[in-house]
């Protein structure tokens, strides 16, 4: 394909003749063969845009020629809407801490692009980047693309998740179920009872993750090299948040204060936690699907999981709980993202954090995660179920824990007595009950009613 040589302050350097970065981005490429994945698409969608908005501040603050201002604006739009648009951006993940790589990758694009367009140059130092550093602009594109993440894919996700679980809960309440603790018979509960359960935690989670938005929305764009914001106009970080949030329809803001910003990753590691925290909830849900769909002969069998894929290359007619377990493990790969964003979250050494695209990626391979595997549970396993009522009922007639419910009357020791023999003989509770009580069993229906047993009470 054939090279051009291209120069930066260390010297010249060959860059593939078809390519729109330059120097630096080749010198990153060679420098850092390390994984083959680069940048998160989402990181550097947020940093083209973040681009944008810096050089429309910059042409209202008279720092850069109004011309080049909207070439600049004019290439993000172009690169934006390229089908093949990260090809042009290859520096892989780990790099160096700060992301400056990355940034001048996306610098010497634009500027290649924006010259283009102009039909003059424009430089990727002095025009592209003009009013800031790798140490502001990376901290705040993880803050930006995270904020996007949040509010187009995830929020909507765990919106989509709570509502059809609550809408199969409604559509499931007069079934009446064994309960489990230890994994153990316990007293009945209703299927919506169990249900509504998993909407709480989504909920929850929802809004806890809504609550850690503020500090996500406060960026460190304005302070530039280690906080002071030299070589940027004292207005640029309040006409660069006016210029973002008219791109993005978000609300962002500069940080009180940008040696914090700059120097720590607290905000993005308080943000992973609420994601560990819905993690452990998807967990939760995806495992109670798959006890209650076990079987369907030598399991639970409560419930029958959407037929999705044959289960197994050698044993015919097997259906596997392929999306509760595709859950598990994205809540697994969660938990695993969030311990590598605390250690990430450590490395911040006097002015600047220094594992800022490792916490970039994990960050945003999270939210993509969560965001996408929740509405598969939601539509393709919660929505779609059949509840096995045979099944139930037959567990419920055979549980000794309903003589529970006969405590206040004649007893614990008399109804411990009751429960070892019903589980010894293999009888349905009511009929030892009717045997070793003075209750008739009239009396016994209405106090062993698994249904009325599910609204507590005495």
């Amino acid at each position: 394909m054939g090279t051009r040589v291209e120069r930066d302050s260390m010297g010249e350097l060959n860059v593939p003749s078809d390519a729109l970065y330059a120097a630096q981005t080749q010198r990153a490429v060679e420098n850092f063969p390390v994984s083959g994945r680069g940048m998160p698409e989402s990181f550097i969608r947020a940093l083209l845009t973040a681009k944008a908005a810096a050089a429309s501040a910059n042409v209202k603050l008279e720092q850069i020629p109004k011309d080049v201002g909207i070439a600049i604006c004019k290439a993000v739009e172009q690169m934006l809407s390229c089908d093949n648009f990260m090809s042009h951006f290859p520096v892989d993940v780990f790099q160096t801490g700060s992301g400056t790589s990355s940034n001048m990758n996306v610098n010497e694009v634009l500027g290649t692009v924006a010259s283009s367009i102009l039909g003059q140059a424009v430089n990727p130092n002095d025009h592209v980047n003009c009013g800031q550093s790798s140490n502001d602009i990376i901290p705040s594109t993880i803050h930006i693309s995270a904020a996007l993440g949040l509010q187009q894919q995830l929020l909507p996700s765990l919106n989509h998740l709570s509502q059809v679980i609550k809408t199969k809960a409604e559509s499931v309440d007069t079934y009446v179920k064994t309960g489990r603790t230890h994994l153990m018979d316990a007293m009945p509960i209703r299927l919506s009872q169990s249900l509504l359960s998993w909407a709480s935690q989504i909920d929850q989670a929802k809004s806890a993750l809504e609550d850690n938005q503020g500090p996500i929305y406060r960026l460190a764009q304005g302070g530039t090299a280690v906080g002071t914001g030299i070589n940027a106009h004292p207005e640029f970080a309040d006409e660069f948040n006016k210029e973002l949030s008219r791109l993005t329809g978000i609300q962002f803001r500069p940080a009180g204060n940008f040696f914090n910003y700059i120097g720590t990753q607290d905000a993005a590691v308080s943000l992973s936690g609420q994601l560990k925290s819905l993690a452990v909830a998807v967990i939760k849900i995806a495992n109670d699907l798959r006890w209650m769909n076990s079987g369907p002969l030598a399991g639970l069998g409560e419930i029958e999981l959407q037929a999705l894929q044959p289960g197994s290359s050698i044993m015919p007619g097997k259906v596997n709980p392929v999306i509760p377990e595709a859950a598990a493990m994205v809540g697994a790969q969660v938990i695993g993202n969030d311990a590598a964003i605390t250690i990430g979250g450590q490395s911040g050494n006097f002015e600047l954090n220094v594992m800022l695209p490792l916490i970039a990626q994990n960050l945003l391979d999270s939210i993509l995660l969560l965001s996408n595997v929740t509405r598969l549970l939601a539509d393709k396993a919660i929505a779609t179920f059949i509840v096995k009522e045979e099944k139930l009922k037959e567990a419920l007639a055979r549980n000794p824990i309903l003589v529970t419910a006969l405590n206040p009357i004649i007893g614990y020791a008399k109804a411990a007595e009751i429960a070892k023999a019903a589980y010894k003989n293999n009888q349905p509770v009511i009929d030892v009950a009717e045997e070793l009580t003075d209750l008739s069993r009239s009396e016994l229906e209405v106090l062993l009613d698994p249904e009325k047993l599910t609204k507590g009470g005495i």
